[in-house]
Order: C-alpha cells, then structure tokens, then sequence
C-alpha cells in the first residue's frame, strides 16, 4: 500500500481524465467497453486489455480515496 500512498492526488486524476477520456470522439474507449462488459461482448484479448488499461488510472483514484479516508476514520 506504500504505493498507493505515494502517489499524489494530482498525478491520478490527470490519468484518469486523460486516460478514462480517450479517445475523446467518437467516444471514450472506457464507456465503450464498459457498455460493451454490461452486453456480453467482451470476448477479445484486445478489448479486455483497452478496458484494464483505460479503467486502472479510475480504479487507482477511488482505491486512494477510499484508503485516506479509512485513514480518517481510523485516526
């Protein structure tokens, strides 16, 4: 978790902007393929991949906030 702590606030949310956003048109690649997991037509190697590599940046985000604000509480 050491990790995660030393990464800055700043930092995951320009990723996840940047990365959860592209490409800006037609549409995000992450809602794409978000709407593509809820239909059942993840299948390809590729598309699961896009989907890891455009959501980790998010996932990282909300692990961090979650995290501080465990801390919070537990302080």
């Amino acid at each position: 978790m050491k990790i995660l702590d030393s990464l800055s606030y700043q930092l995951l949310i320009i990723a996840a902007l940047f990365l959860g956003l592209a490409p800006f048109t037609p549409e995000p690649h992450l809602w794409e393929k978000l709407k593509m997991l809820s239909g059942g037509m993840l299948t390809e190697t590729i598309d699961i991949f896009d989907l890891l590599m455009h959501g980790a940046p998010v996932l990282l985000l909300l692990l961090k906030i979650l995290r501080d604000a465990a801390k919070g509480e537990n302080a």
